[in-house]
């Protein structure tokens, strides 16, 4: 009896200290010594190493270091993280966000696999066949993006969102 208390005790302060270093290192201080007074680039590197660490798993964290990466000029860096992420199991979010990445570095070649992918995966999404057809338009395909469009609308007419995306398509301004 007493030998077993000891185990559960053990494996109790065991459990406590996995459980504080999760939460310690997706929450971890930033401080001011990793970026004042550095060069711009040391800096944004260190804030960088350090947001990938506060990652920890999580897709969206993980897709958003990717970002930076691939949008500052380091493409490789980015879509090795794009790749572990895609790797595993990816969410429809996880496409929908990669795909914006692409969007964002005028990369429509690899962003709309993606957004195909996304329609695939939940196609009653209202705002995703929306978003999508004003990349579509966006990128000369009108006849594509106006089937999405009557989808989109078909499906929830009231939407200001995807009305905004859509109108906002036809003005040459991009979806948020």
């Amino acid at each position: 009896m007493r030998n077993s208390r000891g185990w559960i005790g053990i494996v109790a302060v065991f459990a406590v200290g996995v459980c504080v270093g999760a939460i310690w290192g997706r929450g971890a201080k930033v401080l001011p010594t990793l970026y004042e007074g550095k060069p711009a680039k040391d800096a944004g590197q260190a804030l960088l190493d350090a947001a990938e660490a506060q990652a920890g798993g999580g897709s969206w964290e993980l897709l958003g270091v990717g970002r930076v990466y691939y949008l500052s000029g380091d493409k490789a860096k980015g879509q090795r993280i794009f790749d572990l992420v895609i790797g595993t199991k990816p969410q429809k979010s996880d496409y929908e966000r990669l795909a914006k990445v692409y969007l964002e570095a005028g990369e429509w070649a690899k962003a709309a696999p993606l957004l195909e992918k996304v329609l695939v995966l939940d196609p009653k999404d209202d705002s995703a066949l929306a978003e999508a057809g004003a990349f579509y338009n966006l990128n000369g395909d009108r006849a594509k993006a106006e089937s999405l469009f009557r989808q989109s609308f078909d499906r929830n007419p009231g939407n200001v969102w995807n009305t905004l995306a859509a109108a906002g398509s036809y003005l040459g301004v991009k979806p948020q």
